[in-house]
């Protein structure tokens, strides 16, 4: 079972190239991805979203990574003539209007001129970037892992916790169940007998009884929630739980809602909130596993 909160580093450092990512990653219905990287990297991003992809299924992650850049890099050099061209026209424009002004454009001049001359660097140096990116982002998600699995095995143990004070309650409803429809009867012809001064008609108890009996019944109710109680168990040693446990505990609040509105007895009502109060705090832990 893992958390969806936890935090990642990792580390590269080889042959002139420093790379760092730390991955922070907190509760969302949904996987939510933010890249912060330098414009060197941006041609990545979607690969390192995808690598992400293939780790982490829920959460909001902040991606932050850094890079220092320390290989001696063979250049070249790009010359954009029509740049050149134009340096040179407007200079000649300029000579006309000013014919007494000196007239010093060189070669130097133009290779002094804004982009004329531009330095790119040359092919496959990015492959060893890319490289670099991508094992530091598997260590970070490595660690992220561990300590979502870690924090995730906390919220497991409260989890199973609660669900062991959700059967106790059920039990005790349970064992109360059998007792409601009884002690209606004993009242109802204690009742009836006091109204009609002692002559009670046992067959009419018995039926009024019986239909008591036939609303308040709980039975399929209880036989539900022990299903949800073991579906519970069983889903909590999966690794990514929380869309199912999340519909499970809406489950749990439905039939806790209809033993509630049926039973007709106190203390099984009483029994019955405090399982609701159970299953809220269950709902709540649940928001924040992946």
């Amino acid at each position: 079972m893992y958390s969806m909160t936890g935090f990642g580093k990792g580390e590269y450092r080889e042959n002139g190239l420093e790379v760092t990512v730390e991955l922070k990653s907190v509760n969302n219905r949904f996987l939510d991805l933010s890249v912060k990287c330098p414009h060197a990297l941006n041609p990545y991003e979607e690969t390192i979203r995808a690598q992400i992809r293939e780790a982490v299924s829920r959460g909001h992650v902040d991606v932050f990574v850094g890079v220092l850049d320390k290989r001696e890099k063979r250049k070249k050099f790009y010359v954009d003539t029509a740049a050149a061209a134009a340096y040179v026209g407007a200079a000649e424009t300029l000579k006309e209007a000013f014919p007494k002004l000196e007239d010093d454009v060189t070669l130097a001049f133009l290779l002094r001129s804004p982009d004329v001359v531009r330095t790119e660097d040359e092919a496959g140096e990015d492959e060893a970037l890319a490289a670099a990116v991508k094992s530091a982002l598997a260590a970070a998600l490595s660690a992220l892992g561990e300590m979502r699995l870690k924090e995730g095995e906390r919220l497991k143990e409260d989890l199973l916790s609660h669900m062991d004070t959700i059967g106790s309650l059920r039990e005790e409803i349970a064992s109360r169940a059998p007792l409601v429809s009884e002690e209606y009867r004993k009242k109802l012809t204690e009742r009836v007998a006091e109204f009609l001064g002692g002559k009670v008609e046992e067959s009419r108890i018995l039926t009024e009884a019986a239909v008591f009996a036939d609303k308040c019944n709980i039975d399929e109710e209880l036989t539900r929630l022990a299903s949800h109680i073991t579906e519970f168990r069983k889903i909590c040693k999966e690794r990514t739980v929380g869309r199912k446990l999340d519909f499970l505990v809406q489950e749990f609040n439905r039939e806790c809602n209809t033993i509630c509105s049926k039973s007709n007895d106190a203390a099984i009502t009483k029994c019955g909130l405090a399982m609701k109060n159970e299953i809220e705090k269950v709902r709540e832990q649940i928001q924040n596993l992946e």
